[in-house]
């Protein structure tokens, strides 16, 4: 059975949907604000959450992305008094599995229950038990996002589209794909656009025939034709000469090409995976990468997470990766203690997974006869980083605890003057109506009416943003 946390400030809701909870077998826990319900779902491996919008002590909406970060990575239903549709887009648009409202009958609300629960255990079902994927490492919530729609891309045959930083893995999951895909015997051909010479990549390719061109001494078979029967991998498609896209996008609609300098086409039954870190599209905007190729290539897109953005799964890459180069340079296998992990987890890896396995690397070579690794062992410029990213966590932390609002903060008003004392909640409203409403006006002043602006500025997104505005009546 799944274990359910609703958190909601409203006791009678609280109390209803823990008790269909628990009727229907689950384990159920109830939190009553935001900073309670992180605390609860460090402590307990939650599979969902009922999340309310208006908490104590934010937005549930803003809170969303944080749940989900939980390391447990529960789905997420929200529950509001006040029907939103804005609300409800970006509760969607951030993850959210369902939006209901508090007036739902109880059946609504057991049947959105079920139906998330019953996904969740087909999803992580289908992902992680039938999955091949003997170099992709990891368990996160971020990596179970990339790892259904794996399977998803294995299951069918369209154009995927790989996007990140520079380092997320971008071949290892390309060639997962293929290797539980029907092509998994054919070959995975890899090329990198980012090396492939303008004048050489029809040749590279197509292939050509003897006598082509100069010290064409005998014919080569190009990339798309030996990828007959299987995967095509391009690397940093973006790359990619804008004189060579037009061939190569009928290539790909119509599977034959003409090698350089033949008279005759080939046929070649084989499948694209494209990778980038760039933003094709804007690449496309920019006249730098044709529309129509881009379109053909993102039928499936997936965004690699930044390793930043799975920390979780850090200590299990990195024992991977210890095992194996300990096993290629001839050493007895060596333990991360705790220190050692966490240093490695407080460290922003601006390169990904490809600097954690080179600092992994530099690490094994740097260590002698010691059976433990320790932070020490670690490269200096590695740890003083990680320090002081510590260090600033802890400070930011202290910081917002400080900046909790005072009774006697001009920014709470005057209610507390009154007589009779308002209630609990119809002033906490209004504090909180007061400050955003100042936030917002001033964040147009500065940004003069820039939606753009303003969304890089606040950190909201342009959804956010407009309900906000929406809400307290501030315009541009």
């Amino acid at each position: 059975m799944a274990t359910i946390l609703v958190l909601d400030d409203d006791p009678d809701i609280s109390t209803i949907i823990t008790q269909l909870a628990e009727d229907a077998g689950h384990t159920a826990f109830s939190a009553a604000s935001i900073a309670e319900g992180l605390k609860r779902l460090d402590e307990i491996q939650a599979d969902l959450v009922f999340l309310d919008v208006r908490l104590p002590d934010g937005s549930g909406l803003d809170a969303l992305p944080e749940v989900r970060k939980a390391p447990s990575a529960p789905d997420v239903i929200i529950i509001t008094g006040l029907g939103d549709p804005d609300g409800a887009e970006l509760a969607i648009q951030n993850g959210a599995w369902d939006y209901i409202e508090k007036t739902s009958t109880l059946k609504q609300i057991i049947f959105s229950m079920g139906r998330a629960l019953q996904y969740r255990e087909n999803r992580c079902r289908s992902a992680l038990d039938f999955l091949r994927r003997d170099d992709l490492i990891g368990n996160g919530r971020a990596l179970q996002t990339v790892l259904e729609n794996i399977r998803v891309a294995s299951a069918g045959d369209a154009g995927v589209l790989l996007t990140g930083e520079t380092g997320t893995g971008k071949e290892v999951v390309a060639r997962t794909i293929h290797d539980n895909s029907p092509r998994a015997k054919g070959r995975f051909v890899v090329l990198d656009c980012a090396s492939l010479p303008a004048s050489l990549a029809e040749g590279e390719l197509f292939g050509h025939v003897k006598g082509s061109y100069t010290g064409a001494d005998s014919s080569r078979t190009g990339l798309v034709g030996q990828a007959d029967g299987g995967t095509l991998f391009l690397d940093e498609v973006g790359e990619l000469p804008l004189a060579v896209q037009a061939t190569f996008l009928r290539v790909l609609q119509e599977k034959r090409f003409r090698p350089v300098g033949g008279t005759h086409e080939s046929a070649s039954d084989f499948r694209l995976i494209a990778a980038t870190n760039r933003n094709l599209e804007e690449m496309c905007e920019q006249g730098l990468f044709r529309n129509d190729l881009y379109y053909r290539i993102k039928s499936c897109a997936i965004r690699l997470p930044a390793l930043r953005e799975r920390l979780e799964d850090i200590p299990e890459i990195a024992r991977f990766h210890l095992a194996r180069l300990c096993a290629k340079y001839g050493k007895e296998l060596r333990e991360p203690s705790e220190s050692f992990l966490n240093t490695l987890m407080n460290y922003d890896w601006p390169g990904n997974i490809r600097e954690l396995v080179q600092t992994l690397e530099r690490t094994i070579m740097r260590v002698r006869e010691e059976a433990v690794l320790y932070p020490e062992h670690l490269p200096v410029d590695i740890r003083a980083k990680a320090v002081r990213r510590a260090v600033g966590l802890h400070e930011n932390r202290e910081e917002i605890s400080s900046a909790t609002p005072k009774a006697e903060d001009p920014c709470c008003g005057g209610e507390l003057d009154q007589d009779p004392l308002p209630p609990f909640k119809e002033y906490r409203k209004s504090c909180l109506d007061r400050v955003e409403r100042a936030y917002l006006e001033r964040l147009m002043r500065a940004t003069g009416g820039s939606i753009k602006e303003a969304c890089a500025l606040s950190g909201l997104s342009r959804t956010r943003l407009y309900v906000l505005m929406k809400e307290h009546g501030v315009s541009k």
